[in-house]
């Protein structure tokens, strides 16, 4: 065979690849972008039922099937698909290599789709209106946990995907370091299989058994051990992408390099390691979880907070780089020559300051004492959409951008119309999420579809009325914002075909770029092991209890 022969057949499996990829990544993104769509009217109204403003919607009925659909929607459904797309496409292009399994990675795909429909049907018609952390004994249709299942072991072939090709690679390339967005990629694959087995086994192991009828009671005290595996570290699965964003995309967006490839690994195994057992931080007024594993999970909460603050220190070094490098003198003339008609630049710039606001709530919240003031108020659902729906979504939409004409192959639609979608967005998020935080701290409760049931305290929701007010214009922003959002990816599909040199993907180098690097921050083994260990030390006996001791159990209700 000759060298123009193989030549050839290289560049076919490369394009067949890429072609396999894009078609992957566009389909989750498809899913995950339309879950978008149909939650976000939802958000809009919960703001609005809930001010007692408009009477004409309020409905306790429609409220709780809507404030249920909206947070699986949003925190499941868009979260779980964006990440694997996003992911799929960086395995291909980051190492250079082909999909270990196109077939494996669509049966996932199918599996995970195929079980959001199944859970979507009793969201949208009631029957399923448990919200999305799904506590017991108040129990959903059978078909919401048969689809919530789905989408975690579909969510697991990808999972299962991202480690075999990062092994191969590594196999291929003995020495070699891995490339920097496919370290963080993969381990954010793995932290997803730890943690998304607390929840696994709740669903499996006690709803479903309930929900068809095989069992006439449950433990709530172990459901919620269970799932308090899943419910903080699944913030940090959400987070990674974002991250990944930040550290390999944006340096090169902003027209520099990144600061450091090695500090940027340590923050991704810190994230990885002290992510998951943290959980019980959200048991704190629970007595069904003793003080000290409170206390321990306590502390690896505030240690999740380095990860993040290194992330914050190296991505605003890595943007003096590039201000710098533009000319930028002085303390901070730098900030002022950053291309903020980038979308990747300004949506990463806007992100790292709800961060900043957002993590210093989330300190507040690990904090016991603390934590006891703002517990079950509006202040939780504040701290949580200005980290998830703030700084998590807006890189979402940072990531969809710069990916969406190399999917497609279309030219972006109107720069301008992007960049005004971004600063709605975070301008929008500000104004709900303020007034959230304000009424959290002078005693608004949560989860309550309408607020006539403190009328009898005429004084006390007066003080409320101004922070609803507001609150309702910021729901409206971020409605026309994410319908804007939707709209330009519409459009973006419509546009001119862009060059083949336009569709290259390459990702941001270090100034330093490492030739190798320490053993420990190319390793996926270790951390796993460790991860291991760590996981039985914090829910070991916490779990085991249950069985040891035992615990009253309650008859299920519900749908």
């Amino acid at each position: 065979m000759t060298e123009s022969t193989l030549s050839s057949r290289d560049i076919a499996l490369s394009e067949e690849s890429t072609n396999t990829t894009n078609k992957l990544a566009f389909w989750n993104f498809f899913i995950a972008f339309a879950a978008f769509a149909l939650a976000l009217p939802m958000g809009a109204y919960q703001v609005l039922e809930r001010s007692g403003m408009v009477p004409a919607i309020e409905n306790a009925a429609v409220y709780y099937a809507s404030t249920s659909t909206h947070g699986v929607l949003m925190a499941y459904v868009l979260s779980t698909f964006f990440i694997m797309g996003f992911g799929y496409h960086t395995a291909v292009h980051s190492l250079k290599q082909k999909l270990w399994s196109p077939t494996f990675a669509w049966a996932g795909f199918w599996i995970a789709a195929i079980g959001v429909v199944l859970a979507a049907i009793p969201l949208l018609t009631g029957h399923a209106s448990v919200l999305y952390t799904f506590y017991p004994p108040e129990i959903a249709h059978p078909s919401f946990y048969i689809g919530a299942a789905l989408l975690v072991v579909g969510s697991w072939f990808w999972c299962i995907d991202m480690v075999v090709s990062t092994v191969t690679w590594k196999r291929a390339n003995p020495g070699k370091p891995v490339p920097l967005v496919m370290y963080g990629t993969v381990l954010n694959a793995m932290l997803w299989l730890w943690t998304s087995i607390g929840v696994a086994s709740e669903v499996l192991f006690q709803l479903i058994p309930v929900s068809m009828g095989w069992a006439d009671s449950l433990d709530p005290g172990l459901s919620r051990v269970l799932f308090s595996e899943t419910l903080h570290a699944i913030v940090y699965f959400w987070l990674f992408p974002c991250y990944l964003v930040m550290y390999a995309i944006l340096p090169k967006e902003a027209g520099g390099k990144l600061f450091s490839d090695e500090i940027a690994r340590v923050a991704f195994v810190m994230l990885f390691i002290f992510s998951v057992p943290i959980g019980m931080h959200h048991l704190y007024m629970d007595p069904i979880v003793a003080a000290g594993w409170k206390l321990l999970h306590m502390f690896g909460t505030f240690m999740v907070a380095v990860p993040t603050l290194i992330t914050g220190f190296t991505i605003i070094a890595t943007l003096e780089i590039a201000g710098r490098l533009r000319g930028g003198k002085g303390l901070f003339g730098w900030l002022k020559t950053l291309d903020y008609q980038n979308p990747v630049v300004l949506a990463s710039v806007f992100s790292l300051l709800m961060l900043t606001v957002g993590g210093w709530g989330g300190v507040i919240n690990a904090s016991y004492s603390l934590n006891a003031l703002v517990h079950n108020t509006q202040w939780v659902p504040g701290h949580f959409h200005l980290i998830y729906g703030g700084t998590t979504i807006i890189m979402y939409f940072a990531a969809a951008y710069w990916l969406w004409p190399k999917i497609t192959g279309h030219q972006l639609f109107s720069n301008k119309l992007v960049i005004t979608q971004l600063w709605l967005w975070f301008v929008g998020m500000w104004i709900t999420t303020i007034p959230w935080h304000y009424l959290g701290i002078i005693g608004q409760p949560r989860r309550v579809d309408t607020l006539q049931a403190y009328q009898q305290s005429e004084e006390l929701v007066r003080s409320w009325d101004f922070s609803m007010l507001i609150m309702n214009f910021g729901a409206l922003t971020l409605l026309v914002s994410g319908l804007l959002f939707v709209y330009i990816l519409f459009m973006t599909s419509r546009q001119p075909m862009v060059s083949d040199s336009e569709r290259v993907v390459s990702y941001s180098e270090a100034i330093h770029p490492p030739l190798q690097v320490p053993h420990l921050l190319n390793s996926l083994s270790f951390w796993n092991w460790a991860m291991l260990i760590y996981l039985v030390a914090s829910y070991g006996y916490p779990v085991l209890q249950f069985w040891f001791i035992g615990t009253p159990e309650s008859p299920a209700w519900g749908y």
